[in-house]
């Protein structure tokens, strides 16, 4: 039926090395040549956002490409670029180009951006992703989305697509990376959408209390719909985390599952001589004394209270008074770079850099002995990853992908530290044991450090299952 190859097409507003701002880039920018190797012909499309860099990735202009679409009262009109993966040359990437939507920002997500301009922009995208499929004709037996802002493909393959042949046999995936993002909007969208309200908004689609919620839609019509670890999908379906879209989701639970997602291995990732010349290397940039046997303790992120800053603020007076560093790396809400910065001015052992460093972030994640997540919530987490193929052991709250990745000490197969409640105290506690344990029980902490490098979260495995999720859906067994 599908020929030997099964043409899986993957939409996403962030595709990593060329436009990122957080784990949505890092997924689609691995997971393709993971899927060629398990057989898939692949083809990505992405917005081409005005601080993609042409050159650098040799993306070329496709001749003859112009598509119009008239959407709500204006008429729109786009070009396609494209260039091959930086991983293979089989996957070809494709760059949506709009003028008024998207090459006229240099970042990806503008700040106070009006809600409305905000869905235009991925309404758009989402319709011309459909459009140029058709006029590339590459026939995709899986359109895989992603997060809220491809999550209008689902819904516009169950409503203005549901006759059109082109697309009969195809079917949806979607995956939520984030479920506190939904792109909810004022309804009046549909008509901008050129959807039918019948058909997507009093259907028990789209609608949420009055409003248009596009991941709503999407848990209704994709055929399925995936986390990015298994402990996330659990979680979701409760009201701790379901934000809001639990009881939609207790509703789709036969098509839900979680897929954890990998990183990249390499063997010279740890090496025990290098790791004190690192670990020296990140005390002198960050102003610590030089002193191999006093713990250090990193922490890279985003500043935000989703990665559990506000623990940090109650905690600072602790940091402060154990035998041990902190440092800390990464740009975010103001009040927490202030707090961060006061903290680094007024104590001896805690130190903050408030920028987006990739190189000094490697350096951190090698020289460091403990890594801090403690997220109020993580649908899977990749730094825990990163941590752990260097020998450096994360401290982490137990949730979503941190649990299902992190082993608690103590444990035979231990590889780090892990506390459940989210509560400064319960943090606190766990940095303690893991500082004493450095400190007091050296041979316990470099067996966990062994066990830490011995982890393989690899794109491999990832890629296999949602190989398998595809022909599920397809009903292929």
């Amino acid at each position: 039926m599908f020929g030997k190859k099964l043409k899986v097409l993957i939409a996403s507003a962030e595709m990593a090395p060329f436009s990122k701002v957080g784990g949505l880039a890092d997924v689609v920018g691995e997971l393709p040549p993971f899927l060629e190797k398990e057989g898939a012909e692949v083809a990505v499309y992405t917005p081409f956002y005005g601080c993609i860099d042409e050159k650098k990735w040799n993306i070329k202009d496709l001749p003859n490409s112009e598509l119009t679409l008239d959407m709500g009262t204006s008429r729109h009109v786009y070009k396609l670029k494209t260039a091959k993966h930086p991983k293979s040359k089989n996957v070809n990437i494709f760059f949506i180009d709009n003028p008024k939507y998207f090459s006229c920002f240099d970042v990806v997500y503008p700040m106070w951006c009006d809600e409305m301009y905000e869905m235009q922009r991925y309404v758009s995208f989402s319709l011309a992703v459909l459009e140029y499929a058709k006029l590339l004709n590459f026939k995709a037996d899986i359109i895989h989305a992603n997060d809220w802002h491809t999550a209008m493909i689902p819904v516009y393959l169950k409503s203005n697509y549901k006759f059109d042949e082109f697309y009969k046999n195809t079917k949806s995936v979607f995956t939520i990376h984030n479920l506190a993002y939904q792109g909810s909007c004022d309804k009046s969208i549909i008509d901008f959408a050129n959807m039918r309200w019948d058909n997507v908004y009093h259907d028990n689609c789209v609608e949420h209390y009055g409003r248009v919620n596009w991941l709503k839609g999407a848990l209704y019509c994709a055929d399925k719909i995936t986390t990015v670890s298994p402990r996330y999908a659990e979680e979701i379906l409760g009201g701790e985390f379901g934000e809001g879209m639990d009881y939609t989701l207790r509703g789709q639970t036969y098509k839900l599952c979680g897929i954890l997602n990998g990183t990249t291995y390499d063997k010279k990732d740890f090496d025990k001589k290098e790791k004190p010349k690192f670990k020296e290397e990140v005390q002198k940039l960050f102003g610590l004394p030089i002193n191999p046997d006093r713990p250090l303790v990193s922490m890279v992120s985003r500043l935000t209270y989703q990665k559990g800053l506000d623990l940090i603020d109650f905690a600072k007076f602790d940091l402060m008074d154990l035998p041990a560093d902190f440092v800390f790396l990464g740009t975010g809400e103001g009040g927490y770079q202030n707090m961060l910065i006061w903290s680094s001015n007024n104590s001896s052992n805690i130190r903050a850099w408030i920028d987006f460093k990739p190189e000094l972030s490697d350096t951190i994640y090698k020289g460091s002995d403990m890594f801090l997540m403690p997220s109020l919530f993580e649908p899977c987490g990749i730094s825990q990853m990163i941590a752990m193929k260097y020998g450096t052991l994360p401290i982490v709250r137990a949730v979503g992908g941190l649990d299902d990745t992190v082993i608690a000490y103590p444990n035979e197969r231990a590889n780090g530290f892990k506390f459940l409640t989210y509560d400064a105290r319960s943090m606190v506690d766990e940095i303690k044991k893991g500082v004493w344990t450095y400190i007091d029980r050296r041979d316990d902490f470099n067996k966990m450090v062994d066990n830490a490098v011995k982890c393989r979260f690899t794109w491999d495995n990832s890629a296999k299952c949602y190989m398998a999720l595809y022909k599920d859906a397809l009903g292929l067994h």
